[in-house]
């Protein structure tokens, strides 16, 4: 990478680290659109990836005594199915096609951001967790959806927050791994991973320390900032 991209990446990476450590999701908002500038739509959605799933290690780490992993098991087996056939879909597909996913992750997105998780029923989680997967993998974000399906568990923020790394990490490393094999990482982005590593620790224990400022209100308008976050992105790419 040239010098220019580097310092363009590390600013969006440490900005999408602490979002993501504070809110429990909301690295992609910042990090998909940028490598995708940066890099092209495959490979940006596939170093986005990378980063995020190496980047949710930390935050398992900090947030390990809040993780429900009972209540969040189902969520992420079927976050991780949909990631992986969600990625084979991308692997496989046009650029043109994957510009046109994005679109209509867009779509499904606001359908979901504007019904809001009182309406979405308890029984309805499971093939939200799947088409946030399928999303995720194929377009780089899931949007809202993934907010809402772990709305669902009903969990205070800390546990949240617990459970959207786990969930997060589960399908980030089965869409990297689809994303090597197709050879759409090389060796120079498993590198960039690893000069960013003390960058995603420090961004953890910042957004750690933000979280634990913030009140449940106070978390409430944050977490449904990133998702209003992802509406206003999505509605604009």
């Amino acid at each position: 990478m040239e010098p220019g991209i580097l310092v363009f990446l590390l600013v969006a990476a440490a900005a999408s680290f602490v979002v993501s450590a504070s809110a429990g999701l909301g690295g992609s908002l910042i990090l998909v659109p940028t490598l995708s500038i940066a890099l092209g739509a495959k490979e940006g959605i596939a170093l986005a990836a990378l980063l995020l799933a190496a980047n949710n290690v930390p935050k398992l780490w900090v947030y390990r005594a809040h993780v429900p992993w009972r209540a969040a098991a189902w969520v992420i087996a079927v976050t991780i199915l949909g990631a992986y056939l969600g990625a084979l879909a991308l692997v496989n597909a046009p650029e043109v096609a994957v510009q046109v996913g994005v679109v209509v992750a867009i779509g499904l997105s606001l359908v979901f951001e504007r019904v809001g998780t009182r309406c979405v029923l308890t029984g309805s989680a499971a093939p939200i967790a799947f088409a946030a997967g399928a999303t995720s993998g194929f377009s780089g974000t899931s949007g809202p959806l993934k907010g809402v399906a772990l709305r669902n568990l009903r969990l205070d923020r800390f546990h949240l927050v617990g459970a959207a790394s786990a969930v997060s990490l589960a399908g980030d490393a089965a869409k990297t791994s689809v994303y090597a094999e197709a050879s759409l990482l090389d060796t120079g982005s498993f590198v960039v991973a690893g000069v960013l590593v003390p960058v995603m620790i420090a961004s953890t224990l910042a957004g750690r320390r933000i979280n634990r400022g913030l009140g449940e209100r106070g978390y409430a308008v944050l977490f449904w900032g990133v998702m209003a976050g992802y509406t206003a992105r999505l509605l604009g790419a």
